[in-house]
């Protein structure tokens, strides 16, 4: 154990290292609440969008293909934005992401069509894929190392205060359609105009947020290399240890994103089937019902979230005690036997809300691992595209995740009724938790090691 892992790791930071972290911190939190927006507004959107009388299937159908769109621009970003923070500072591109995902989540309110939709969530993608390379990149290089483990594992905590503030805006607005003060079916639209205030931090980031010292002295000895875009890349496949490192990277995260966008963001959309029903057989009237379903779908996606919180802290103390590798197995083996069962199991909403705790902790707990161990897998001149690399590719495949459930539910399990096969399509799905487990004997110990710089 290094002599500064001893002392809290908030006790090691000066202010300007609490201001880098925090503004950091701050663009991944809204980028996550525009995330969450998405998740919770997708189906009542693709609903209004499409026409009337539209076969819910179709519409949770074109739900799952707007979020493929979604993940591909998130996927591209990610690739194009890591490289640009690698060639012309992480701060720069950092407040470039913010601008484009919270002004196109804003645009999102003018939606007309189903294309319009698309078109928005897959520039909205962009800025959003890039941001998480970028804002790990520069706590990573600006914190002592001490610091680092710690502030990257509470980057992804905080993070949970983005997606329950989307809960809380959905609340509201679902409220104020209910009493008339927004048209019925046009609550959503509300929700992704809240999307447009992370905006303002871009006067922080452009004003004050400076480049981080390791990415300096790459600059200043000339290590980074050409003027193009794909130079950071080109130096990555060149040479043999970052070329494994971002194989196991990419794997790892790719895992954990297939595990969340594939399979645990559609937990939502069964809920609202099984919770449909449920209500009903209470003999409640059809707006009473929808009310209560609102209601039960907001309350089990708050508790997955203070779930994913403790997830993710409780990750990040595996990793600093017994080393990244040992955290990664605890956490995809917890999320596949977990989700398994949550979606062979939940019927009523109290199944709903200890259940989605459960999920929230070990699909989002891996999620403070990409955090902490990808920055620790590459040097300066090529950090920030090779976490954005690793984190974004899982996005591709999360797209391809996407469709290749919904192909599951209606063709493998076509013959079964909605919920079921949503349900057996997404525990085929969580035989991707045993490629993230495969992986790992190849994965590099970074725990209380230096970040690379050779």
């Amino acid at each position: 154990m290094s002599p500064d892992s001893r002392i809290a790791w908030y006790r090691q930071l000066t202010p300007y290292h609490w201001f880098v972290f925090l503004v950091a911190s701050a663009c991944w939190c809204f980028d996550c609440l525009d995330q969450r927006l998405f998740t919770l507004a997708r189906v009542p959107a693709v609903t209004a969008l499409m026409p009337a009388g539209t076969d819910p299937g179709i519409v949770q159908a074109k739900g799952k293909d707007v979020t493929a769109i979604f993940l591909i621009g998130w996927g591209i970003g990610g690739l194009i934005f890591g490289a640009l923070g690698d060639k012309y500072g992480r701060a720069k591109m950092l407040t470039v992401t913010v601008l484009l995902y919270s002004g196109f989540t804003g645009f999102t309110f003018f939606s007309r069509t189903f294309f319009d939709f698309a078109l928005f969530r897959f520039m909205t993608g962009l800025g959003v894929g890039g941001v998480f390379g970028l804002a790990v990149a520069l706590i990573a290089e600006t914190v002592p190392n001490g610091a680092r483990t710690g502030a990257l594992g509470m980057l992804q905590v905080l993070s949970t205060v983005g997606n329950l503030s989307a809960g809380a805006f959905k609340t509201l607005f679902d409220s104020l359609e209910t009493s008339g003060r927004i048209a019925a079916g046009e609550s959503w639209r509300w929700m992704f105009l809240v999307g447009a205030l992370p905006a303002v931090l871009v006067i922080f980031t452009a004003k004050f947020l400076r480049e981080p010292e390791p990415w300096l002295k790459a600059k200043a000895e000339g290590l980074l290399g050409g003027h193009g875009v794909l130079t950071p890349y080109f130096s990555l496949l060149a040479e043999t240890k970052w070329r494994r490192n971002l194989l196991v990277g990419t794997v790892l995260a790719s895992t954990g994103v297939v595990g969340l966008w594939a399979i645990g963001e559609y937990a939502p959309d069964v809920q609202r089937y099984i919770f449909t029903k449920h209500f009903e057989a209470e003999g409640l009237s059809a707006p009473e019902v929808k009310a209560k379903v609102n209601q039960a779908i907001t309350r089990a996606y708050v508790l997955n979230m203070i779930g994913a919180a403790f997830g993710m802290w409780a990750f990040t103390r595996v990793a600093m005690w017994l080393g990244r590798r040992p955290a990664f197995a605890l956490g995809f083996t917890a999320a596949l036997v977990v989700t398994v069962y949550a979606y062979w199991q939940m019927k009523t909403p109290f199944d709903a809300y200890w259940m989605m705790p459960l999920m929230g902790a070990t699909h989002l707990a891996t999620f403070a691992g990409f955090a902490i161990y990808l920055p620790e897998l590459f040097p300066s001149r090529m950090r920030s595209t090779g976490t954005s690399f690793c984190y974004n590719i899982g996005r591709f495949a999360a797209a391809g995740g996407s469709l290749f459930s919904a192909k599951l539910a209606t063709d493998l399990y076509g013959q079964f009724p909605t919920p079921l096969k949503e349900r057996y399509a997404a525990m085929t799905m969580c035989l991707i938790f045993l490629l993230g487990l495969a992986i790992l004997p190849f994965a590099p110990e970074t725990k209380d090691k230096p970040l690379p710089e050779e």
